[in-house]
């Protein structure tokens, strides 16, 4: 199937590891122009470097602490400046502090609302200009909390509901100028931040991280972890133009392990 990602431009957020270079990848293997961004300069070229040689898209990269407005409107300026106008936005962001209601003070929940919810809202209004020029692609990442509460985060299962909420709304907002907004959910996806969760809740548990995964695979009906590629292609195929109808949508990638109809 071809995705007709050839020369689009595309923002993905969190790209340095994890979920969000996945994603980017699999963007520049379809033929599309990527913006990698995080706050890891180091680690940014890195990524550029393994990418560019996937695909016929070109890779740039820009440092942004996305928690910082300013940031967010000189990425995106960089972006039109670099690659032209944008066509796609991939909200990404790392998940918020691990622990329970009583654990965090009003900083920590100002924290988590920036990084996880303010992010998004920002991000989506510096490139709304360009998307409605043309129609564009608009894919949130959230967490399989927006369907069934993760138990030890709090901060997440609090802001990426405010996540599905946004999307849901703008997808009505937005459909007028063909602009899709969907929400893409992983669940025990293989990378550095579930194994981060899988050994806090070995550490409290007092066993090891991998008695802690065989316990969470017991749970999934795949009985595996998903890997991260798996995910990354659900979410090109949504922000392709080959996804032409779905919008307003929340999808889960999780191996079948969320009950919740």
């Amino acid at each position: 199937m071809d995705l007709h990602l050839a020369g689009k431009t595309a923002i993905v957020v969190a790209s340095s590891q994890g979920l969000g270079k996945a994603i980017a990848a699999q963007l520049v293997m379809e033929g599309a122009n990527v913006m990698l961004t995080s706050r890891n300069k180091e680690k940014l070229k890195e990524v550029q470097e393994e990418l560019q040689s996937l695909g016929e898209g070109k890779v740039a990269y820009f440092p942004a602490d996305i928690t910082k407005a300013e940031e967010i409107e000189a990425l995106v300026k960089h972006t039109r400046e670099t690659l032209g106008n944008i066509q796609i936005l991939i909200n990404n962001s790392g998940g918020p502090k691990g622990g329970g209601f009583e654990d965090f003070q009003d900083q920590d929940w100002y924290q988590a609302f920036e990084l996880n919810l303010l992010s998004y809202v920002r991000l989506v209004r510096e490139v709304l200009p360009d998307l409605k020029k043309e129609g564009g692609r608009i894919i949130n990442i959230a967490s399989s909390s927006i369907k069934q509460p993760i138990p030890g985060l709090i901060l997440s299962n609090t802001f990426r509901l405010g996540v599905l909420g946004l999307g849901k709304s703008l997808a009505e907002e937005l459909a007028p100028y063909n602009i899709l907004v969907n929400t893409v959910s992983p669940g025990r996806i293989a990378t550095d931040r579930v194994a981060f969760l899988d050994q806090l809740k070995a550490d409290k548990l007092g066993v090891s991280p991998d008695e802690v995964e065989a316990a969470s695979k017991k749970n999934i009906p795949l009985g595996r972890y998903g890997k991260p590629e798996e995910f990354a292609r659900v979410v090109t195929f949504l922000a392709s133009d080959a996804n032409t109808y779905v919008t307003g949508s929340s999808l889960l990638v999780d191996g079948g392990m969320v009950k919740s109809v």
